[in-house]
């Protein structure tokens, strides 16, 4: 399996477009052939299964989403969050798609065990990064709560926020059910 050429990042991407829009289940290495250009043949060459390519995905995008954020200590726990929800927020904003790893989610009983694995490892990557902000706001003002279930809960509403804002009325739905994420 090669993922480190041009044509496999054309054939992530295309995969990247059809997970985050339509799902895993909805789309097909034809469907990916004919955007990129090439044999299904050639997919094959880079990714043996449609799990490899999957999982391939799944960990590009849990790579590229965490070195965005940075480590958790970066800035203040406020710009932090800040920066965490506006990463979910972008995807909406600017390209019109869901988090990758939130739709591999959604799928989960029907997905080969490698992307099941590596869209797990997106989301504790994230809620240990969330409880790590968490647990900084909390030696930084006094406050007692609990991270986990602090991180857990911002998870799944940005999350939930990114479906339901895709079912009602867009950005302003989403914003309405993050503005209390700092609190």
């Amino acid at each position: 399996m090669s993922s480190n050429s041009e044509t496999a990042t054309k054939i992530m991407d295309a995969a990247e477009g059809y997970i985050r829009t339509r799902g895993y289940n909805a789309f097909s290495f034809r469907d990916i052939a004919a955007d990129v250009g090439i044999k299904t043949a050639s997919i094959h060459y880079h990714f043996p299964t449609k799990g490899d390519l999957g999982a391939a995905v799944a960990k590009r995008y849990t790579d590229r989403f965490m070195a965005h954020l940075g480590p958790a200590d970066a800035h203040s726990p406020h710009q932090q969050l800040e920066r965490y929800v506006q990463a979910f927020r972008s995807s909406l904003a600017d390209e019109d798609k869901m988090c990758l790893c939130g739709m591999l989610g959604a799928e989960i009983s029907s997905l080969p065990e490698n992307v099941v694995l590596v869209s797990r490892e997106f989301f504790s990557k994230n809620l240990s990064w969330l409880t790590a902000v968490f647990l900084r706001n909390e030696t930084k003002s006094g406050t007692i709560t609990d991270p986990e279930t602090r991180a857990l809960k911002t998870l799944a509403l940005l999350e939930g926020g990114l479906v339901l804002a895709r079912n009602l009325e867009g950005l302003s739905t989403f914003d309405q059910l993050t503005a209390g994420v700092f609190d």
